[in-house]
Protein backbone atom coordinates (compact mmCIF):
# COMPACT_ATOMS: atom_id res chain seq x y z
CA UNK A 1 0.00 0.00 0.00
CA UNK A 2 1.38 3.39 -1.03
CA UNK A 3 1.80 5.80 1.82
CA UNK A 4 3.11 8.77 -0.17
CA UNK A 5 0.81 10.90 -2.28
CA UNK A 6 1.50 10.81 -6.01
CA UNK A 7 0.17 13.15 -8.70
CA UNK A 8 -3.09 12.16 -10.38
CA UNK A 9 -2.41 14.49 -13.30
CA UNK A 10 0.78 13.33 -15.00
CA UNK A 11 1.72 15.50 -17.94
CA UNK A 12 4.40 13.02 -18.93
CA UNK A 13 1.76 10.46 -19.99
CA UNK A 14 1.24 12.21 -23.30
CA UNK A 15 4.98 12.36 -23.95
CA UNK A 16 5.68 8.63 -23.75
CA UNK A 17 5.41 7.72 -27.44
CA UNK A 18 6.14 9.51 -30.72
CA UNK A 19 2.63 8.85 -32.03
CA UNK A 20 1.08 10.48 -28.98
CA UNK A 21 3.47 13.42 -29.00
CA UNK A 22 2.49 14.01 -32.63
CA UNK A 23 -1.22 13.87 -31.82
CA UNK A 24 -1.02 16.42 -29.03
CA UNK A 25 1.55 18.73 -30.63
CA UNK A 26 0.25 22.28 -30.58
CA UNK A 27 2.24 23.42 -33.62
CA UNK A 28 3.45 21.67 -36.75
CA UNK A 29 6.13 22.78 -39.18
CA UNK A 30 5.27 22.08 -42.81
CA UNK A 31 6.99 22.61 -46.13
CA UNK A 32 4.01 24.84 -46.94
CA UNK A 33 5.22 27.25 -44.24
CA UNK A 34 8.48 27.99 -46.07
CA UNK A 35 9.47 30.77 -48.46
CA UNK A 36 12.80 30.32 -50.23
CA UNK A 37 14.98 33.45 -50.58
CA UNK A 38 17.19 33.35 -53.68
CA UNK A 39 20.16 35.54 -54.53
CA UNK A 40 20.42 36.40 -58.22
CA UNK A 41 23.77 37.16 -59.89
CA UNK A 42 25.37 38.01 -63.19
CA UNK A 43 27.42 35.15 -64.64
CA UNK A 44 30.77 36.73 -63.79
CA UNK A 45 29.91 36.98 -60.07
CA UNK A 46 31.01 34.08 -57.89
CA UNK A 47 28.15 31.86 -56.72
CA UNK A 48 29.66 31.15 -53.30
CA UNK A 49 28.78 33.31 -50.29
CA UNK A 50 31.60 33.03 -47.80
CA UNK A 51 29.50 34.01 -44.78
CA UNK A 52 26.61 31.70 -45.70
CA UNK A 53 27.98 28.18 -46.29
CA UNK A 54 25.63 26.11 -48.43
CA UNK A 55 23.74 29.13 -49.78
CA UNK A 56 24.52 30.38 -53.30
CA UNK A 57 23.93 33.17 -55.76
CA UNK A 58 22.22 31.92 -58.92
CA UNK A 59 22.68 33.21 -62.45
CA UNK A 60 19.58 33.64 -64.59
CA UNK A 61 20.16 30.33 -66.38
CA UNK A 62 20.43 28.55 -63.02
CA UNK A 63 17.20 29.90 -61.53
CA UNK A 64 14.62 27.61 -63.08
CA UNK A 65 16.15 24.32 -61.88
CA UNK A 66 16.30 25.52 -58.26
CA UNK A 67 12.76 26.96 -58.50
CA UNK A 68 11.51 23.69 -60.00
CA UNK A 69 13.21 21.82 -57.16
CA UNK A 70 11.45 24.06 -54.64
CA UNK A 71 8.08 23.41 -56.24
CA UNK A 72 8.69 19.66 -56.36
CA UNK A 73 9.36 19.74 -52.62
CA UNK A 74 6.12 21.64 -51.99
CA UNK A 75 7.53 25.15 -51.43
CA UNK A 76 5.05 27.63 -52.84
CA UNK A 77 7.02 30.86 -53.17
CA UNK A 78 10.48 32.31 -53.65
CA UNK A 79 11.82 35.74 -52.70
CA UNK A 80 14.39 37.34 -55.03
CA UNK A 81 17.39 39.47 -54.03
CA UNK A 82 19.92 40.80 -56.58
CA UNK A 83 23.68 41.08 -56.40
CA UNK A 84 24.01 44.31 -58.39
CA UNK A 85 27.17 45.06 -60.33
CA UNK A 86 28.91 47.94 -58.51
CA UNK A 87 29.24 49.74 -61.85
CA UNK A 88 25.42 50.02 -61.91
CA UNK A 89 25.15 51.50 -58.44
CA UNK A 90 24.79 55.22 -57.83
CA UNK A 91 23.74 57.68 -55.13
CA UNK A 92 20.11 57.59 -56.32
CA UNK A 93 19.86 53.83 -56.92
CA UNK A 94 18.58 54.37 -60.46
CA UNK A 95 19.13 50.75 -61.49
CA UNK A 96 16.17 49.87 -59.25
CA UNK A 97 13.89 51.50 -61.85
CA UNK A 98 15.40 49.72 -64.84
CA UNK A 99 12.68 47.38 -66.21
CA UNK A 100 15.45 45.11 -67.50
CA UNK A 101 17.46 44.92 -64.29
CA UNK A 102 18.51 41.57 -62.87
CA UNK A 103 15.48 41.05 -60.65
CA UNK A 104 13.00 41.97 -63.38
CA UNK A 105 14.67 39.51 -65.75
CA UNK A 106 14.49 36.84 -63.05
CA UNK A 107 10.79 37.52 -62.41
CA UNK A 108 9.95 37.14 -66.10
CA UNK A 109 11.96 33.94 -66.46
CA UNK A 110 10.24 32.32 -63.49
CA UNK A 111 6.70 33.46 -64.26
CA UNK A 112 6.94 32.44 -67.93
CA UNK A 113 8.00 28.88 -67.09
CA UNK A 114 6.55 28.36 -63.60
CA UNK A 115 3.51 30.66 -63.40
CA UNK A 116 2.11 28.82 -60.39
CA UNK A 117 5.17 29.58 -58.26
CA UNK A 118 4.75 32.69 -56.12
CA UNK A 119 7.38 35.38 -56.68
CA UNK A 120 8.09 37.89 -53.91
CA UNK A 121 10.40 40.85 -54.44
CA UNK A 122 11.90 43.34 -52.02
CA UNK A 123 11.26 47.05 -52.38
CA UNK A 124 14.25 48.97 -50.99
CA UNK A 125 17.16 50.79 -52.58
CA UNK A 126 20.09 49.23 -50.71
CA UNK A 127 21.00 46.73 -53.47
CA UNK A 128 21.29 49.65 -55.90
CA UNK A 129 22.80 52.56 -53.96
CA UNK A 130 26.52 53.24 -53.86
CA UNK A 131 26.21 54.13 -50.16
CA UNK A 132 24.28 50.98 -49.17
CA UNK A 133 21.29 52.73 -47.62
CA UNK A 134 17.65 51.85 -48.32
CA UNK A 135 16.82 55.36 -49.54
CA UNK A 136 18.43 58.42 -51.08
CA UNK A 137 20.78 60.48 -48.95
CA UNK A 138 20.46 64.22 -48.53
CA UNK A 139 23.06 65.95 -46.34
CA UNK A 140 23.96 62.61 -44.80
CA UNK A 141 20.38 61.65 -43.91
CA UNK A 142 17.98 59.31 -45.68
CA UNK A 143 15.25 61.46 -47.24
CA UNK A 144 11.96 59.79 -46.40
CA UNK A 145 9.47 61.45 -48.75
CA UNK A 146 11.80 61.65 -51.74
CA UNK A 147 12.56 57.96 -51.29
CA UNK A 148 8.83 57.18 -51.30
CA UNK A 149 8.46 58.47 -54.85
CA UNK A 150 11.23 56.13 -55.99
CA UNK A 151 9.81 53.17 -54.09
CA UNK A 152 6.42 53.59 -55.78
CA UNK A 153 8.02 53.39 -59.20
CA UNK A 154 10.24 50.52 -58.06
CA UNK A 155 7.17 48.53 -57.00
CA UNK A 156 5.48 49.28 -60.32
CA UNK A 157 8.51 48.15 -62.31
CA UNK A 158 8.45 44.82 -60.50
CA UNK A 159 4.67 44.47 -60.79
CA UNK A 160 4.92 45.02 -64.54
CA UNK A 161 7.55 42.29 -64.70
CA UNK A 162 5.07 39.89 -63.11
CA UNK A 163 5.81 39.90 -59.37
CA UNK A 164 3.01 38.48 -57.25
CA UNK A 165 4.06 40.22 -54.05
CA UNK A 166 6.12 43.32 -53.28
CA UNK A 167 7.77 43.52 -49.87
CA UNK A 168 8.85 47.01 -48.82
CA UNK A 169 11.76 46.47 -46.43
CA UNK A 170 13.01 50.06 -46.45
CA UNK A 171 11.23 51.23 -43.26
CA UNK A 172 10.33 54.65 -44.67
CA UNK A 173 7.28 56.19 -43.00
CA UNK A 174 4.18 55.99 -45.19
CA UNK A 175 5.61 53.66 -47.80
CA UNK A 176 2.85 51.04 -47.60
CA UNK A 177 0.11 53.57 -48.33
CA UNK A 178 2.13 55.22 -51.08
CA UNK A 179 2.93 51.93 -52.81
CA UNK A 180 -0.62 50.61 -52.42
CA UNK A 181 -2.02 53.74 -54.01
CA UNK A 182 0.52 53.59 -56.82
CA UNK A 183 -0.20 49.93 -57.57
CA UNK A 184 -3.97 50.41 -57.49
CA UNK A 185 -3.92 53.45 -59.75
CA UNK A 186 -1.81 51.55 -62.28
CA UNK A 187 -4.21 48.58 -62.32
CA UNK A 188 -2.24 46.23 -60.07
CA UNK A 189 -4.87 45.86 -57.37
CA UNK A 190 -4.11 42.16 -57.00
CA UNK A 191 -0.40 42.57 -56.29
CA UNK A 192 0.01 41.89 -52.60
CA UNK A 193 2.15 43.79 -50.11
CA UNK A 194 4.17 42.19 -47.33
CA UNK A 195 5.04 45.03 -44.99
CA UNK A 196 8.31 44.71 -43.12
CA UNK A 197 6.51 46.30 -40.21
CA UNK A 198 8.95 45.35 -37.47
CA UNK A 199 12.37 45.39 -39.11
CA UNK A 200 15.01 45.96 -36.49
CA UNK A 201 18.45 47.54 -36.82
CA UNK A 202 19.97 44.17 -36.11
CA UNK A 203 23.50 42.80 -35.96
CA UNK A 204 22.23 39.60 -37.60
CA UNK A 205 22.16 40.99 -41.17
CA UNK A 206 25.89 40.87 -41.88
CA UNK A 207 26.03 37.72 -44.06
CA UNK A 208 23.06 38.93 -46.12
CA UNK A 209 24.76 42.23 -46.84
CA UNK A 210 27.84 40.34 -47.97
CA UNK A 211 25.69 38.19 -50.25
CA UNK A 212 24.01 41.28 -51.67
CA UNK A 213 27.23 43.26 -52.06
CA UNK A 214 26.02 46.15 -49.91
CA UNK A 215 28.24 45.49 -46.89
CA UNK A 216 31.29 47.28 -48.26
CA UNK A 217 29.14 50.13 -49.58
CA UNK A 218 27.57 50.73 -46.17
CA UNK A 219 30.95 50.62 -44.45
CA UNK A 220 30.81 51.78 -40.84
CA UNK A 221 27.45 53.49 -41.30
CA UNK A 222 24.28 52.02 -39.79
CA UNK A 223 20.53 52.14 -40.42
CA UNK A 224 19.38 53.12 -36.96
CA UNK A 225 17.58 56.27 -38.12
CA UNK A 226 14.99 54.22 -39.98
CA UNK A 227 15.16 50.61 -38.79
CA UNK A 228 13.75 49.87 -35.33
CA UNK A 229 15.64 49.94 -32.05
CA UNK A 230 16.04 46.34 -30.71
CA UNK A 231 15.06 47.65 -27.27
CA UNK A 232 11.53 48.56 -28.39
CA UNK A 233 8.42 46.42 -28.64
CA UNK A 234 5.45 48.80 -28.33
CA UNK A 235 6.84 50.75 -31.25
CA UNK A 236 6.42 47.60 -33.36
CA UNK A 237 2.71 47.68 -32.58
CA UNK A 238 2.49 51.24 -33.87
CA UNK A 239 4.37 50.31 -37.05
CA UNK A 240 2.09 47.34 -37.67
CA UNK A 241 -1.08 49.32 -36.98
CA UNK A 242 0.01 51.98 -39.44
CA UNK A 243 0.85 49.43 -42.12
CA UNK A 244 -2.51 47.74 -41.64
CA UNK A 245 -4.36 51.02 -42.11
CA UNK A 246 -2.28 51.80 -45.22
CA UNK A 247 -3.24 48.56 -46.97
CA UNK A 248 -0.70 45.87 -46.09
CA UNK A 249 -1.81 42.31 -46.79
CA UNK A 250 0.75 40.64 -44.52
CA UNK A 251 3.08 41.83 -41.78
CA UNK A 252 6.74 40.83 -41.38
CA UNK A 253 9.00 40.58 -38.34
CA UNK A 254 12.74 40.61 -39.07
CA UNK A 255 14.88 39.05 -37.62
CA UNK A 256 12.88 36.08 -36.44
CA UNK A 257 14.25 34.14 -33.49
CA UNK A 258 15.54 37.11 -31.43
CA UNK A 259 12.09 38.72 -31.76
CA UNK A 260 9.68 35.90 -30.90
CA UNK A 261 7.90 38.23 -28.48
CA UNK A 262 7.18 40.67 -31.30
CA UNK A 263 5.78 37.91 -33.52
CA UNK A 264 3.54 36.80 -30.67
CA UNK A 265 2.30 40.30 -29.87
CA UNK A 266 1.48 41.06 -33.50
CA UNK A 267 -0.30 37.72 -33.90
CA UNK A 268 -2.42 38.40 -30.83
CA UNK A 269 -3.27 41.95 -31.86
CA UNK A 270 -3.81 41.86 -35.63
CA UNK A 271 -5.87 39.64 -37.92
CA UNK A 272 -3.38 39.82 -40.78
CA UNK A 273 -0.98 36.92 -41.43
CA UNK A 274 2.34 37.41 -39.65
CA UNK A 275 5.51 36.35 -41.46
CA UNK A 276 8.91 35.84 -39.89
CA UNK A 277 12.31 36.18 -41.54
CA UNK A 278 14.96 33.77 -40.30
CA UNK A 279 17.81 36.06 -41.30
CA UNK A 280 21.30 35.31 -42.54
CA UNK A 281 22.97 35.69 -39.16
CA UNK A 282 20.57 33.19 -37.62
CA UNK A 283 21.24 30.67 -40.37
CA UNK A 284 25.00 31.17 -40.43
CA UNK A 285 25.25 30.85 -36.64
CA UNK A 286 23.46 27.50 -36.70
CA UNK A 287 25.42 26.30 -39.72
CA UNK A 288 28.81 27.24 -38.25
CA UNK A 289 28.02 25.64 -34.90
CA UNK A 290 26.86 22.51 -36.69
CA UNK A 291 30.03 22.33 -38.75
CA UNK A 292 32.05 22.64 -35.55
CA UNK A 293 30.13 19.77 -34.05
CA UNK A 294 28.86 21.93 -31.20
CA UNK A 295 25.19 21.35 -32.02
CA UNK A 296 23.11 18.99 -34.12
CA UNK A 297 22.47 21.34 -37.05
CA UNK A 298 19.35 19.61 -38.38
CA UNK A 299 17.63 19.39 -35.00
CA UNK A 300 18.59 22.93 -34.00
CA UNK A 301 17.40 24.34 -37.34
CA UNK A 302 14.04 22.61 -37.13
CA UNK A 303 13.65 23.64 -33.49
CA UNK A 304 14.28 27.28 -34.38
CA UNK A 305 11.65 27.15 -37.12
CA UNK A 306 9.08 25.48 -34.86
CA UNK A 307 9.73 28.27 -32.36
CA UNK A 308 8.81 30.82 -35.02
CA UNK A 309 5.60 28.91 -35.74
CA UNK A 310 4.82 28.63 -32.04
CA UNK A 311 5.20 32.36 -31.62
CA UNK A 312 2.61 32.92 -34.34
CA UNK A 313 4.32 33.02 -37.73
CA UNK A 314 2.13 31.94 -40.63
CA UNK A 315 5.12 31.64 -42.97
CA UNK A 316 8.90 31.82 -42.68
CA UNK A 317 11.52 33.22 -45.03
CA UNK A 318 14.20 30.54 -44.69
CA UNK A 319 17.51 30.38 -46.60
CA UNK A 320 17.93 26.61 -46.19
CA UNK A 321 14.28 25.97 -47.13
CA UNK A 322 15.27 23.28 -49.63
CA UNK A 323 17.29 21.53 -46.97
CA UNK A 324 14.51 21.89 -44.40
CA UNK A 325 12.03 20.40 -46.86
CA UNK A 326 14.20 17.31 -47.28
CA UNK A 327 14.43 16.98 -43.49
CA UNK A 328 10.66 17.21 -43.15
CA UNK A 329 9.81 14.92 -46.06
CA UNK A 330 12.53 12.40 -45.26
CA UNK A 331 12.48 9.32 -47.45
CA UNK A 332 9.57 10.73 -49.48
CA UNK A 333 11.96 13.15 -51.25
Amino acid sequence: MLTAEFPQSRLRRNRQNPWCRDLVAENHLSVKDLILPLFVREKEVTPEIEAMPGIYRYSLDELLPVCKRAMDLGIGAVALFPYTNPILKCEEGKEALNPHNLVCQAIRIIKESLPQLGVIVDVALDPYTSHGHDGVLRKGCVANDETLEILIEMALVKARAGADVVAPSDMMDGRIGAIRKGLDQAGYQNVRIIAYSAKYASAFYGPFRQALGSLSALGKADKKTYQMDPANSREAMREAAQDLLEGADMLMVKPGLPYLDIIYRLKESFLLPIFAYQVSGEYSTLKAAGEKGWIDYEKALLESLVALKRAGASAIFCYPALEVATFLLGENV
